[in-house]
């Protein structure tokens, strides 16, 4: 039982940690996250072009090969 209380104490103790560090970032702007989220966004979309035409480069080249 004593093994439980003191689970839960530091628990507490860690959270309460958390809580503190947590105030100490710096959290991005509305403006700061929009533009960060459209940079991803765009990022991810080239990569899948990438991805795709680089599959059905291979593809058509192991075709041809065999």
């Amino acid at each position: 039982m004593k093994f439980i209380i003191n689970g839960f104490g530091k628990f507490r103790t860690f959270l309460e940690e958390v809580q503190i560090e947590l105030k100490k970032c710096a959290w991005p702007t509305r403006q700061e996250l929009h533009e960060s989220t459209i940079v991803v966004i765009i990022s991810m979309v080239m990569l899948g072009v990438f991805v795709g035409a680089s599959d059905t480069l291979f593809m058509w080249l192991l075709a041809w090969v065999f």
